[in-house]
């Protein structure tokens, strides 16, 4: 089968790959590009823990082909903190103990920034909906609410 050459940006780096036609983008920033903070939890989009932004836009990493990306922007979790600083979110989640064995935390990081990205204040109804998407066997989602209601306060008073 003939691979696929795909130009993309990572977490803001220009990045260069070849992909088989039906290869996932989760399995190429996993397995080629050493990227694993995204998991595979399902391999069917339904439990979050592989998510990433491509374009700005919230997807599951393992429903996404890989060439698909071409010329596209990828954020990963690991392009969440900036200069060796947490964003304000990991910082959050850290305060208030919002993750436990940590399988699901990048997905829920990744989810909730894309959230406050489109809307810097969400209702605690809207922090829930937009997270549904993102399974988790072990918090039971309190926490990891009050963590994103607080980050999104921090940053509004950020922007003051």
């Amino acid at each position: 089968m003939t691979k696929i050459h795909v130009s993309t940006s990572v977490n803001g780096d220009p990045v260069e790959f070849l992909a088989e036609p039906g290869q996932t983008l989760l399995d190429i920033l996993r397995d080629e590009l050493h990227l694993t903070g995204s998991k595979e939890g399902c391999g069917s989009g339904d439990c979050g823990a592989c998510s990433v932004t491509v374009d700005e836009r919230l997807v599951c990493s393992c429903l996404v082909l890989a060439p698909e990306v071409e010329g596209r922007r990828v954020t990963t979790i690991e392009g969440m903190a900036q200069g060796g600083r947490l964003h304000p979110l990991q910082q959050k989640f850290l305060e208030h103990a919002a993750l436990q064995c940590g399988f699901c935390t990048p997905g829920l990081l990744v989810a909730s920034k894309a959230l406050l990205d489109a809307n810097p204040d969400p209702t605690e109804t809207e922090v829930r909906y937009w997270l549904a998407g993102n399974l988790c066997r072990c918090t039971g989602y309190d926490k990891v609410v009050r963590a994103v209601m607080d980050a999104a306060a921090e940053l509004r008073q950020a922007r003051v």
